[in-house]
């Protein structure tokens, strides 16, 4: 599944699903081990489980007039509401601004007939009398790292994608899009397509610029700007990366989960020490079916919701949304809210004070 795509060309989970489950079959009948090796951990969750909903795509989707009011382009307010009133569970789950979800959710009904949030609800019905998994002994194999070691490698990864020509492949795909974008007039979407992945809405102010600007003081500052953006996502990406690991492995209960091994990266010099030689050991076990001596790991004690069972939740005194109960109650006992809590009761009382002063100076008169 390398080189199988135009950057332009969108490209979704149930896509790379439908493909990617006939080359594994094919893997086995050969009599062959099909090893999946990658980091986008809800694609890997695609072929582990019975997970999600069947897609006929979204040209045959328009094609049969399913989008009479072309939700695509409406803004998010409005598409939050329409699925609110349409599937209010499924709408009080998704964040108002989670745009891709929420087409989502409204394109499962308009295809099914059927709510999103009642079919995910069976599916979580299914998994938990043991039928999610897809394939049967099931290893996962996970590389960890020191967080300390893995944020220094993931700036020097940086700057070798600057070395080995970042910049020129950005600027010559800035050509072949925003340049056609600009004249039809349509507004940069960073939630769709390749255009989600770190490094180019980073770059956005310095590509478009013309070259004059770019080769100036202000553009060297700008492209120094982005480079340093791109190095904080990056490293906050891999930290969202282990939690999502530790949720959607570690933390549920709710359905089957395959055996999950841990493997240290932190030291390159014992490699196969650490690395190649457990794995190698930890396979050749399961095939053998001889006992393993490495312990796989442990489940977490605390049991993680799934996500697409989170609920939304609003702070009226901040005027913020939160999705989930464990970022609401962050939130509701963070410095942050606080502060805005006490402020605004400050004022109110304030307001108040002044308004019995009014009452007063008029009942003196």
């Amino acid at each position: 599944m390398i080189n199988i795509l135009e950057p332009h060309q969108t490209f979704t989970v149930l896509e790379y699903r439908n493909m990617v489950l006939p080359i594994i079959e094919g893997i086995f009948n050969r009599g062959k081990l099909p090893i999946i090796v990658g980091g986008t951990n809800y694609y890997i969750e695609s072929i582990l489980w019975k997970i999600l909903v069947q897609n006929p795509g979204e040209e045959i989707i328009k094609g049969c007039g399913i989008f009479p009011n072309k939700e695509h382009e409406l803004p998010n307010e409005v598409l939050h509401e329409k699925l609110k009133k349409l599937d209010p569970v499924m709408a009080n789950r998704l964040h108002p601004n989670n745009r891709r979800k929420i087409l989502r959710s409204l394109e499962v009904l308009y295809q099914k007939g059927k709510k999103h949030s009642d079919i995910l609800e069976e599916q979580c019905s299914k998994s938990k009398s043991g039928g999610g998994l897809r394939f049967k002994n099931v290893i996962v194999l996970w590389l960890q790292c020191d967080q300390v070691c893995l944020d220094q490698r993931l700036d020097s990864r940086v700057d070798n994608m600057i070395q080995e020509g970042l910049i020129d492949e950005l600027l010559h795909f800035h050509k072949e899009y925003n340049e056609k974008r600009l004249i039809d007039g349509k507004d940069p979407d960073y939630s769709r397509g390749i255009f989600q992945s770190i490094g180019f809405k980073e770059f956005h102010s310095y590509l478009m610029m013309s070259d004059s600007q770019r080769e100036s003081e202000e553009g060297q500052k700008i492209l120094k700007q982005a480079l340093d953006q791109l190095k904080i996502v990056t490293r906050r990406f891999s930290r969202k990366q282990t939690k999502w690991t530790m949720n959607r492995f570690l933390g549920r209960r709710d359905r089957e989960i395959p055996a999950i091994y841990g493997l240290n990266t932190t030291d390159i010099s014992n490699w196969s020490e650490n690395v190649t030689q457990p794995a190698v050991h930890i396979l050749e076990s399961y095939i053998s079916g001889t006992k393993c001596n490495i312990d796989p790991l442990p489940f977490r004690n605390t049991i993680s919701v799934p996500n697409t069972l989170d609920e939304t939740f609003v702070c009226e005194v901040c005027d913020r949304i939160f999705v989930g109960t464990l970022q609401w109650t962050i939130h509701i006992k963070s410095r942050r809210h606080r502060t805005v809590l006490e402020r605004k009761k400050k004022q109110s009382s304030e307001k108040n004070s002044m308004k019995n002063c009014e009452n007063l100076t008029a009942k003196l008169e």
